[in-house]
């Protein structure tokens, strides 16, 4: 007959992990109900290129306050993966891509109920202060109507040297939706009408 120990830390519970933490509020800004319409409705500025990890918080947002969101759009320059299918809270929403359609910086949503929106998409890697600039021209109904792509351009205007290289040729200016010559905009730094998430 053999002795047999027992390790006593094998009969000790372990803490369970963490739970995850809930989903960051959605960085956007809004244009006020009523606003004159425009290329615009408003911005997101996501904390990442992940549409499946960055959807959900600005559709839960979206949904309350405008409607049921049913489908997206985007470009996917920018977007390295774009899922036929992303799960939001009581729902899914299904992704769609163009590529020389849609405007790289912009992201096209749809409601069965009641129609569509588009948002300026500011790139996550951006400032705090360009991002709220951005925030501003686009939901600005006095100023300047322009797409996303003229508004990004304009901001790397004023704040790098480099970017006047980028700058869209004025003949080219009217592209995708149309709008202004970005070589002749300006961003203004007024304060977004709804800002949620900063």
């Amino acid at each position: 007959m053999s002795a047999t120990t027992t390790d006593p830390r094998l009969f000790l519970q372990r803490e369970p992990p963490p739970p995850p933490a809930p989903p960051s509020a959605a960085r956007i800004a809004l244009k006020p109900p009523g606003a004159t319409p425009g290329l615009l409705d408003g911005a997101w500025w996501p904390r990442s290129r992940d549409l499946l990890r960055e959807l959900p918080a600005l559709i839960d947002v979206l949904d309350t306050r405008w409607a049921r969101i049913t489908r997206i759009a985007v470009n996917p320059r920018h977007w390295p993966v774009v899922p036929r299918k992303i799960p939001v809270t009581g729902h899914v929403v299904k992704a769609g891509w163009f590529k020389d359609e849609l405007d790289p910086h912009k992201l096209l949503l749809l409601s069965y109920t009641a129609g569509r929106w588009d948002l300026l998409v500011i790139p996550p890697e951006t400032a705090a202060p360009a991002a709220a600039r951005l925030m501003a021209a686009a939901t600005d109904s006095d100023g300047p109507q322009l797409t996303a792509s003229a508004l990004m351009d304009a901001e790397a205007a004023l704040h790098d040297a480099t970017a006047v290289d980028g700058l869209q040729d004025p003949e080219k200016a009217w592209e995708y939706e149309g709008g202004a010559s970005s070589s002749y905009a300006v961003v203004a730094a007024r304060p977004s009408r709804l800002l949620v998430g900063m």
